[in-house]
């Protein structure tokens, strides 16, 4: 069992300035993709359309946004020299603004990678 059921019961372990934080990003993904459901997986908050979308979560010095490799790969011209990444992941610093703008561009990114993909089907 998740230590949280509810995205609402995750951020609101956090203090204000960070809970003001993962909203704006919850906020934000609600408006871009409104069919989007919400979870929790890997124990943090998480949009699901069709497969995972993107997750988000909190931490002591940054917020942490999780696009997966492509999401990250894609938009790395725009990341790197001005966050910390990996991977699959971007760190924004809480003592910055979020930049939504970027944020949005690959939400939509990934909505249209996972609108994309169809399941497989065996056909005899």
């Amino acid at each position: 069992m998740e230590p949280y059921e509810t995205i609402d019961e995750y951020i609101a372990q956090f203090p204000e300035d960070v809970k003001q934080k993962l909203e704006e990003i919850r906020a934000l993904i609600h408006q871009l993709v409104p069919l989007a459901t919400e979870k929790i997986s890997y124990g943090i908050p998480t949009f699901f359309l069709k497969k995972n979308l993107v997750h988000f979560a909190g931490y002591k010095t940054h917020i942490g946004f999780y696009p997966g490799a492509d999401g990250v790969k894609h938009f790395l011209g725009e990341i790197e020299g001005k966050y910390s990444y990996s991977k699959g992941t971007i760190q924004f610093p809480l003592v910055e603004e979020l930049p939504l703008d970027l944020i949005e561009r690959i939400v939509r990114y990934r909505e249209a990678e996972n609108l994309a993909k169809k399941k497989f089907k065996m056909t005899f």
